[in-house]
């Protein structure tokens, strides 16, 4: 199984030299959906446009989400409503590298008819969606989960 994206760049008429280029372009997840992309603010990009931090943080965070839904789903869990706010955090390694050194999740789940468990059993659904999440055990870093 593959999944495939496709970045469209284009220097138009300006210059391309250190600090002097637009890094807007076009992210195609397919032929009907398409979203605006380029470098964080901190870097001189857009605050309309998604930046690669952020497209990280929101993989892990969809990931996280489906597997949790799925699993409550086997459980019999009513999840009414389920909202995150994922965070990704910049840092420098040990060769003194910039990259995303951790992934905050922050989900909030809502469940229906007064539908309660304990701290212990989300604890374990934490641990169990976290484990089976695709985009999580791609990545070599932590990823945080607090759920609220």
């Amino acid at each position: 199984m593959s999944h495939s994206i496709e970045i469209i760049w284009d220097l138009g008429d300006q210059e391309l030299s250190p600090g002097k280029y637009l890094t807007d372009h076009k992210v195609i997840l397919n032929e009907n959906l398409t979203i605006d992309g380029g470098s964080s603010p901190d870097y001189g990009g857009s605050v309309s446009n998604i930046n690669p931090e952020q497209k990280l943080a929101a993989a892990v965070s969809s990931c996280f989400m489906m597997t949790f839904l799925a699993l409550a789903a086997k459980m019999k869990w009513p999840v009414k409503n389920y909202k995150d706010k994922a965070i990704s955090y910049l840092g420098k390694n040990n060769e003194g590298r910039m990259y995303v050194n951790k992934i905050e999740l922050n989900p909030q789940i809502i469940f229906d008819n007064d539908f309660t468990i304990s701290d212990d059993e989300m604890h374990k659904m934490k641990e169990r969606s976290h484990k089976y999440c695709f985009i999580a055990n791609s990545l070599s870093k932590d990823v945080e989960i607090k759920i609220n």
